[in-house]
């Protein structure tokens, strides 16, 4: 059952709390004004009190001091017993330690210098580190968000959520109360040994009312210098769907084939062009009772108009997304109160593409195998 949302519907009434916009009213200050040392600081102090994982003393930087000292040491020793006389003209007739004559001692002052450059240019950055945490932590305050470092991995239905192992979320701000809001970056690894390769995403998580039919848009402003998609998934060239105008242009849209309508119901005109104007450099997902927005490359978290750009997003089209679906049925469950979709529509279909070519290959090798004695 498709109904249109109405001004006296019983499923909006109340709920302008949930459709308020956010990116003018989000609160870029803390990003952007003068930090000082005693608030990073006493910052740097609670989260230890508090015993939050990221801030612990990192153990890397405490073994460049321990081999500062145990170098400062040795050097010390040799200047005492060895260089120091010399210099003064004074004869001895104590050996200097074993290995510690010639240029070894100019050896450790080079290391001594390389590992001095290292801790404090460590302890610069280190220093870095807690003011970005400091001003991601009280931009997130300031606007009722929750920023994390690093985080479990969110169960979100979305495709690059389930791809590859090692996976994990890095640097989010999200919102708990409706309607969830999530951004950040996410990372997965795929292959192994020497063909190991990492892959980075940024991605916007907004939580929709009611459960959804698979849909996907691949951007084609991200695509690559040929044309193809660079999305990791490939899916059946007859669940693409057109729509009206230039849409296009910007976007391949793919819903599954049963499913035509329903996404002629959710895209509507205007819906369209606030995704032309604000996301055609994103894909955009809708899965379940999610929609996810997922950039090529990490998001820049402290970068105020990478944020102001997701989170008028989020108050356009993912709010024009909000409200033109929180009356969807599917027609084929026959029953609204279950918010549910007919398992025809809840997965797009995947292209079998590389699995037919790896066959075809794998025919014709053993063709040319078998055809090779008789030619030569």
């Amino acid at each position: 059952m498709l109904l249109r949302p109405g001004a006296d519907s019983p499923a909006t009434a109340g709920r302008s709390d949930t459709m308020e916009p956010m990116a003018s009213t989000i609160n870029y200050r803390a990003l952007l004004a003068p930090v000082s040392r005693n608030e990073v600081r006493q910052f740097r102090r609670q989260a230890r009190a508090a015993g939050q994982p990221w801030a612990r003393r990192q153990p890397a930087r405490m073994a460049l001091i321990i081999v500062f000292a145990a170098v400062a040491l040795v050097l010390v020793i040799n200047l005492s017993v060895f260089l120091l006389p010399r210099l003064l003209g004074v004869q001895q007739n104590t050996a200097p330690l074993p290995g510690l004559s010639g240029v070894v001692p100019f050896l450790i002052m080079g290391v001594l210098a390389v590992v001095a450059v290292r801790t404090v240019g460590g302890s610069r950055r280190g220093g870095d580190r807690w003011e970005r945490l400091f001003r991601r932590t009280r931009f997130a305050s300031d606007n009722g968000l929750v920023y994390a470092e690093a985080g479990p991995l969110p169960q979100y239905p979305g495709l690059i959520f389930s791809l590859g192992s090692a996976r994990r979320t890095f640097h989010t701000v999200h919102r708990s109360a409706a309607p969830t809001l999530d951004i950040g970056s996410y990372q997965y690894t795929t292959g192994s040994g020497r063909n190991t390769r990492t892959h980075t995403w940024g991605y916007l998580a907004m939580r929709l009312e009611r459960r959804l039919p698979h849909m996907l848009l691949d951007a084609r402003g991200n695509n690559s210098i040929l044309g193809g998609s660079t999305f990791p998934v490939a899916f059946r060239r007859d669940q693409r769907l057109s729509l009206e105008g230039d849409f296009d242009k910007y976007f391949t849209l793919y819903c599954p084939s049963e499913y035509a309508r329903d996404a002629l119901y959710v895209f509507t005109p205007d819906l369209m062009a606030s995704l032309i104007e604000e996301s055609s450099a994103y894909d955009l997902e809708i899965v379940d009772d999610w929609m996810f927005l997922y950039s090529r490359s990490a998001i820049d978290i402290d970068d105020p108009a990478t944020l102001a750009r997701l989170f008028r997003i989020s108050e356009t089209v993912g709010a024009k997304t909000l409200r033109q679906t929180q009356l969807y049925s599917d027609d084929r469950v026959g029953n609204r109160s279950v918010n549910v979709v007919a398992a025809p529509g809840q997965r797009l279909k995947k292209s079998n593409t590389l699995v037919v070519v790896g066959a075809a290959l794998l025919i014709g090798w053993f063709f040319i195998g078998a055809v090779r004695p008789l030619l030569f």
